[in-house]
C-alpha cells in the first residue's frame, strides 16, 4: 500500500493489490502503520533490512552504526554496508564526527528521491531501445512461420492486466466492448482507461455494459460521452471481459484471500486471458449480445 494524507482524521491509503484508494481512521495500530510503509518502501527497490534501516534511523535521529546495528538485530558489518548502500541512494548521510554517526533524509524528501531514480530508469530504458532493436535486426534472422495461429495468454497483476486492456483498445479498428461491474468500473475509471475510451470512441464504436449497482450509476455519470452506447445488466457477478473487433478479447477477474481469518489482512490477486481462439471469442460475443438485450 501507499499513503496520501486526507485530513486530521482520516487517512487515504492505496492498495497495491486492487489499485485503488480507500480512506482509512488515522487510528489504526502502530504495526499496520509501519507495515504500510514498509510495503510502499519496498516498492522503490529497497530491500527488506535497508527499509528497517532507513525507518530506523529516520524516527531515531543521528546513530552510530553500532547503535543501529544493536536497536534493530543485525550484525555491525551489514549494517555499515547497509549504510553506505543508502548513502548512495542519497536518503543517508554520514555525519563527519567522532565517532561517525548516520542521519536520515526526512520521509517526504527521501521518496522524492526514490521517484527521481526510478524516472531517470526508465528515461534511460527508453533512450536505449532504439539502438537495442537495430542491433537486434542486425542479427541475422532465422525464417519464422507467419501463419496466424489461435493464441493464449495468462495475465498476472494490476499493471499487466491494464497494458493489455490498453493495447487491446489501441488495436482496435472498428468495434470495442466491455462488460464491467461497479467494481471493475471503478478500477477503469481510477486508472484513466475510460479517458482512453472516450479518445478512441471518436475513431471506433465503443460499447460499454456494467451493472445496475450504485457505484456503476456514479461512474456512468462521470462518463456521459457514452450517451446510448452504454447498458445496464442485471448480471453483477460476471468477471470484466473485453472484445476487439469480434477477433480478440481479454477476461479480467479478482480472487480475494484472507490470511488467519483477519478481514484487515485482505489480499486481491488480480489476473487475465487474452486470446483470439475464435471459438471463445464467438462465445463471449453472444454473452455480450444477451447482456444489451
Amino acid at each position: 500500500m501507499a499513503l496520501a494524507m486526507q485530513n486530521n482524521a482520516l487517512m487515504k491509503v492505496y492498495n497495491k493489490q486492487t489499485e485503488s484508494w480507500k480512506l482509512v481512521k488515522r487510528d489504526q495500530s502502530y504495526n499496520q502503520q509501519l507495515t504500510t510503509i514498509e510495503e510502499t518502501l519496498s516498492r522503490f527497490g529497497l530491500l527488506k533490512n535497508e527499509i528497517r534501516v532507513y525507518m530506523y534511523l529516520a524516527r531515531a535521529g543521528e546513530k552510530k552504526a553500532g547503535e543501529i546495528a544493536e536497536s534493530i538485530s543485525l550484525h555491525r558489518t551489514e549494517t555499515y554496508r547497509i549504510l553506505r548502500d543508502l548513502e548512495k541512494k542519497g536518503i543517508v548521510f554520514s555525519i563527519f564526527e567522532k565517532p561517525l554517526k548516520f542521519t536520515a533524509v526526512p520521509m517526504d524528501k527521501a521518496i522524492d528521491l526514490l521517484v527521481d531514480a526510478e524516472k531517470i530508469k526508465i528515461k534511460l530504458l527508453e533512450q536505449e531501445k532504439t539502438s537495442l532493436v537495430n542491433l537486434w535486426l542486425s542479427i541475422p534472422q532465422p525464417k519464422v512461420e507467419t501463419a496466424k495461429k489461435e493464441l493464449f495468454q495468462m495475465l498476472e497483476g494490476d499493471q499487466q492486466v491494464l497494458m493489455k486492456a490498453n493495447e487491446l483498445l489501441e488495436k482496435t479498428k472498428e468495434k470495442f466492448q466491455v462488460f464491467a461491474s461497479g467494481d471493475y468500473l471503478s478500477e477503469l475509471y481510477y486508472n484513466d482507461f475510460t479517458d482512453k475510451l472516450k479518445s478512441q470512441a471518436d475513431k471506433v464504436e465503443v460499447t460499454m455494459v456494467t451493472d445496475n449497482s450504485q457505484k456503476s450509476a456514479y461512474f456512468i455519470g462521470q462518463m456521459k460521452w457514452l450517451g446510448e452506447t452504454q447498458k445496464i445488466a442485471d448480471n453483477e457477478n460476471l468477471p470484466c471481459f473485453m472484445i476487439s473487433d469480434n477477433k480478440e478479447i481479454m477476461i479480467a477477474f479478482h480472487e480475494k484471500e484472507s490470511n488467519d481469518k483477519d478481514d484487515l489482512k485482505k489480499k486481491y490477486r488480480t489476473a487475465a486471458i487474452w486470446t483470439n481462439y475464435i471459438a471463445l471469442v464467438n462465445t463471449l460475443q453472444v454473452l455480450f449480445s444477451k447482456l444489451t438485450q
